[in-house]
Parts: structure tokens; C-alpha cells; sequence
């Protein structure tokens, strides 16, 4: 029965339907954007920090680092009675572990970085001197080319020295000026990137290795643009990629080795540059 109003008029029920369905659609349709925005400003600042900050913190503790090296060097020479270095000053005498060319370089010492032990347990260098331990630097390494001064450190641990922004000196390799295979690992991205530009080293680029008892010019000789992570023939004594044999050495000799990650941003492959000892 429809009710009557007043003046004799009927009124007509009015229904209002309840929104709640769409209210609650669009809450959780809000929650949703908000929370990929926040996802993507965090995964923004983690690649700002990746990509920019920890360049910024590895080259200036790498810069300090070479800085204190080379003042202390300033003040505290090398005793004479050694043998003379390339450049003329003395140099420390050779153990008798150095007067050759180094011993072969374990397989446990992976060939490239990073490694996924930190290198701790690989051999120690026999033909290095050995007044500095795993993580400290040692040496200056200068490549003209590309506008790179940088620490060399013991080891190729990825917290004590390639996430500093040093470059490591693989154990068991020789040391600078010495026969053998001076083999050096550096990060190709982030954490200071030392070794980015190394792809653009041509035959004939001066490399040089700065320790406190001289200064080494290495000279630029072959580059091999991709081989596997596991080609430690690249590090021996003698090196040759056991990857692919048409690239490396066959004689002894006073040899540079620099290796690290291809291409850019990943570590699927590694580029290996070869220098040999100016005479």
C-alpha cells in the first residue's frame, strides 16, 4: 500500500544502494600504488647506491690509500745493497723462491673476480716480500690510457680489497718487477670500478706497477676479450688461456697480468689483458 502524504500525495520509496563494494575496490587498488611506488624508490636508491655511492666511497679511500703509500715511500726509501729496479733505484734481494719464475698457481684460486671465498685460502705468494699481509696494499698501479691511479693490494678478497676499490694481486703470482706473472684483479662495475675501461688498452700501452723499491713499466702485449671465469691458465707463471690455447705465452718471461669482468654489469665472462716487462 502506498502511503499518502500530506496534501493527498502518494510518496514513492526511495532505495539507496550502499557503495561499499566500490570503496573497498578502490582502497585496495590504492594500497597496491602506493606500495609499487615504494618499491620503486627503494630499488631506485639501491641502484643509486650500487651504481654511484659506493664509486664515490671506493675512490676516495683508494685515493687516500695511494696518497699514504707514496709518503711513505718519500720518507722511507729502501735500504741499499739490493738489486737495482727497472728505474734505478735499489730494490730489496731476492729469496730464493724469486730468483726464477714463480711457482704454478693453485686451481683453488679462481681465475678472475670475485671470488666466492674471498681468496683467504689460497696460497701466499712465495716471491712476494713479506712484510705485507692479505688486504694491504702494496703497490700503485698507473694505466695512462685510461686515466687509472690506483692501490694494489694482497689478495683478491671482495670485502678486504676489490669492494675498497683496490686492485688484488692474486696469490701465488709474482711480484712486481719479477719473473713470472704478475696477475691483478679489479671490479669492472661499482665499488670504485678500477678496471672498466680496460677494454679500450691497445698493444703498446704503457702499464705501471710503483712498489717502494721501484717503479716497473709493463708494456701492453695481447688482449683476450672473452674467456671463462674458470681459465686459470690465464694466471700461471707461463699464461695461456686453457680455453682457448691461440691466446697466451709459451716462454718464460717477466709478464702483467690484468683480468676482470665482461661485459659490463655482469660476471658470466672474463677479459683479460697481457703486458710484458719493458727491458
Amino acid at each position: 500500500m502506498r502511503d499518502r502524504g500530506r496534501g493527498g500525495r502518494e510518496r514513492v520509496p526511495v532505495v539507496v544502494q550502499a557503495r561499499s563494494g566500490r570503496s573497498g575496490l578502490a582502497r585496495v587498488l590504492w594500497v597496491g600504488a602506493e606500495t609499487v611506488v615504494t618499491c620503486g624508490v627503494l630499488i631506485l636508491l639501491l641502484v643509486v647506491h650500487q651504481l654511484w655511492w659506493t664509486n664515490q666511497q671506493a675512490r676516495a679511500e683508494a685515493g687516500e690509500q695511494v696518497a699514504a703509500l707514496e709518503r711513505e715511500w718519500e720518507i722511507s726509501p729502501p735500504g741499499g745493497g739490493g738489486l737495482p729496479s727497472r728505474d734505478g733505484s735499489p730494490s730489496v734481494p731476492p729469496s730464493s723462491s724469486s730468483s726464477g719464475a714463480s711457482p704454478s698457481v693453485s686451481a683453488s684460486a679462481s681465475a678472475v673476480p670475485p671470488p666466492s671465498d674471498g681468496g683467504a685460502s689460497a696460497p701466499r705468494p712465495s716471491s712476494a716480500p713479506g712484510r705485507t699481509s692479505s688486504g694491504e696494499a702494496f703497490a700503485v698501479l698507473r694505466i695512462p690510457r685510461i686515466g687509472l691511479t690506483v692501490p694494489v693490494a694482497r689478495g683478491i678478497s671482495k670485502s678486504k680489497v676489490l669492494d675498497k676499490g683496490y686492485v688484488g694481486h692474486y696469490p701465488g703470482t709474482a711480484s712486481p718487477g719479477r719473473a713470472g706473472n704478475v696477475a691483478l684483479a679489479g671490479h669492472r662495475n661499482t665499488h670504485g670500478e678500477p678496471f672498466r675501461y680496460v677494454n679500450r688498452l691497445r698493444k703498446g700501452d704503457e702499464i705501471t706497477l710503483r712498489t717502494r723499491e721501484g717503479t716497473y713499466t709493463y708494456v701492453v702485449d695481447q688482449i683476450l676479450p672473452v674467456t671463462s671465469p674458470r681459465d686459470t691458465g690465464v694466471i700461471q707463471p707461463v699464461p695461456r688461456s686453457i680455453v682457448k690455447p691461440s691466446y697466451g705465452y709459451s716462454e718464460a718471461g717477466s709478464y702483467l697480468t690484468l683480468t676482470t669482468c665482461t661485459p659490463e654489469f655482469t660476471s658470466r665472462y672474463r677479459l683479460i689483458v697481457w703486458a710484458t716487462l719493458r727491458r
